[in-house]
């Protein structure tokens, strides 16, 4: 590969691991996919690339549909709820951009997760990051009419259960996330209850790896009392940090020095909507340092 090459790639990696993070849910196998995009960039004549950032979102976008096909099966026999990888972000603010901020939602990744891989692959292309149905069409192996069917009928499907989202400032989200773990933390209630939406739901994923709850858990007085529970039994090594993931606040639970769990929070008009709790030990491995994701 020559330098000129390896500093394309390196420009764009960020755009290409979002690409693939969207598709695929996972950063840990995004990660596996760009490792493997470079490897096929290092083949390529450059001058014969016309437009190198649509050629490699094409490349990124194949292998991402690859590994999406190929772990398929793991996902039929996944114990309990099956929730995306949580994506520690750098110090972003949502309203910079929120249709990016809206794409990386664990609710948006959550109904992702209901269309098919070519579905939802067009869908990404087209909605998110704003390519042309010709560029779609090479990436999935598709003609441009037939993209575009595609892209109407995925489109549809997530109108249809896309949540509403309404973006929280930062500096709101972090003070609304850190009071009610206080309140949680000290058992009270009666704040605890007053900060949730009365149908807010709690979805933990563990693959039967970590104590988690196998069914979402309904209601604020059922998941106000879950999560006082949960906070109960803290041991004197338990660390509490609050960070952004997934565009959102989020709560990061440690034992001594190891994670054992991160809870994203989902806030719509003050009230807290949705917990995304992820307690696989497998899942939560990507955690190790802040990504930056961007659509340009």
């Amino acid at each position: 590969m020559t330098d000129e090459q390896a500093e394309r790639f390196t420009r764009l990696r960020p755009l290409l691991f979002t690409i693939a993070y969207e598709i695929l849910g996972s950063a840990t196998e995004s990660d596996d996919v760009l490792q493997e995009s470079y490897l096929r960039w290092a083949a390529v004549d450059v001058a014969e690339v016309r437009d190198v950032k649509s050629y490699l979102a094409q490349l990124v976008t194949r292998q991402a549909l690859n590994a999406l096909r190929a772990g398929a099966r793991r996902r039929e026999e996944y114990v309990g709820p099956w929730l995306p990888e949580p994506l520690l972000l750098d110090e972003q603010d949502p309203s910079d951009d929120v249709v990016l901020a809206e794409s990386v939602s664990m609710a948006m990744l959550v109904v992702l997760e209901t269309l098919g891989p070519d579905e939802r692959a067009v869908f990404v292309l087209r909605e998110v990051f704003g390519f042309d149905y010709a560029e779609i069409a090479d990436a999935v192996g598709k003609s441009p009419a037939a993209a575009r069917q595609v892209a109407h009928r995925a489109r549809e499907h997530v109108q249809a259960r896309r949540p509403r989202f309404a973006p929280v400032d930062p500096a709101e989200s972090a003070r609304i996330t850190a009071e009610f773990m206080t309140a949680a933390a000290g058992g009270d209630i009666a704040t605890v209850l007053s900060m949730l939406s009365p149908d807010v739901a709690w979805t933990a994923d563990s693959d039967g790896k970590a104590s988690a709850a196998r069914r979402p858990i309904v209601g604020a007085d059922r998941v106000a009392r879950s999560v006082i529970g949960l906070l109960r039994l803290q041991t004197p090594n338990t660390r509490v940090e609050l960070a952004t993931c997934n565009a959102a606040p989020a709560v990061l639970l440690y034992e001594a020095d190891r994670l054992e769990g991160v809870f994203t929070v989902e806030i719509t008009d003050g009230l807290i909507t949705n917990f995304y709790a992820m307690r696989n030990p497998d899942k939560l491995a990507a955690l190790t340092a802040a990504r930056e994701i961007t659509r340009s």
